[in-house]
């Protein structure tokens, strides 16, 4: 074998090689990476519903806080729940919820 053919079968090896290590260096970082746990993401707030409202406001109402509870719902410019705006659920609800509490 001549120098130069010995030189071209090196290279060739080397270039396997190479591409070997590589493919094991893949293989590793597939592994690697669906093994992670995923980061936990953040409940999301609970939607309120307006029965999920009413129950809670009757409750109340059953409890004798009926005038208090009309004084919140005006406080929210509405003269009834389904008057009031979805959006404003939770700050009625955590109102009403204080009610007695104090």
């Amino acid at each position: 074998m001549s120098k130069m053919s010995e030189m071209a079968a090196t290279i060739e090896e080397l270039r396997n090689a190479a591409t070997a290590i590589n493919q094991a260096a893949n293989w590793l970082a597939e592994q690697f990476s669906s093994n992670e746990p995923e980061p936990e993401s953040a409940p999301a707030d609970p939607v309120l519903t307006l029965e999920a409202v009413r129950a809670v406001l009757a409750d109340k109402s059953r409890a004798g806080f009926t005038a208090q509870i009309r004084s919140l719902l005006q406080k929210h410019g509405a003269a009834k729940l389904s008057e009031i705006d979805p959006s404003h659920y939770a700050d009625l609800l955590k109102e009403a919820e204080g009610l007695g509490n104090g």
